[in-house]
C-alpha cells in the first residue's frame, strides 16, 4: 500500500526531510478537500509571512516563533496553534523543527 493510503503513522518525525533551501512537507494525505503532511525546518529556516486557508500545525521537535496575523507565539513540542483561513501565518525556526500540518475546508 503507498504511503498517502496509511492511516496509522507510528513515527511521523522520520519521515521530515530537511534542506538547506527551505521546508519540503511530505504528504501523509493529499486529496482535494483535506492535505496532512510533516514538515521539517532546519535552525534559522523560515516560512516567510504569507494567507492561506484553515490550518493546524502541531509541534513534534524545535523550538522557534510562529506569526498569525500581528501575534507571534513561542512554538515548542507539544504546542498546536490552529489559523483560521484568511490569517496570515509564518514560522522561524531557532531550532530544527518538525510539526505536523493539517489544512482543509473549515
Amino acid at each position: 500500500m503507498p504511503e498517502t493510503n496509511q492511516i496509522y503513522f507510528t513515527d511521523p518525525k522520520s519521515k521530515a526531510v530537511f534542506a538547506a533551501d527551505g521546508p519540503r512537507p511530505q504528504f501523509l494525505i493529499d486529496s482535494p478537500k483535506f492535505k496532512a503532511l510533516v514538515v521539517g525546518l532546519e535552525a534559522g529556516g523560515q516560512i516567510p509571512v504569507h494567507p492561506g486557508e484553515t490550518a493546524m500545525y502541531h509541534f513534534l521537535e524545535g523550538e522557534g516563533l510562529m506569526t498569525v496575523d500581528e501575534e507571534i507565539f513561542a512554538i515548542k513540542p507539544g504546542v498546536t496553534v490552529v489559523v483560521p483561513g484568511g490569517a496570515k501565518r509564518g514560522i522561524n525556526a531557532k531550532t530544527r523543527i518538525i510539526f505536523l500540518g493539517s489544512k482543509g475546508e473549515a
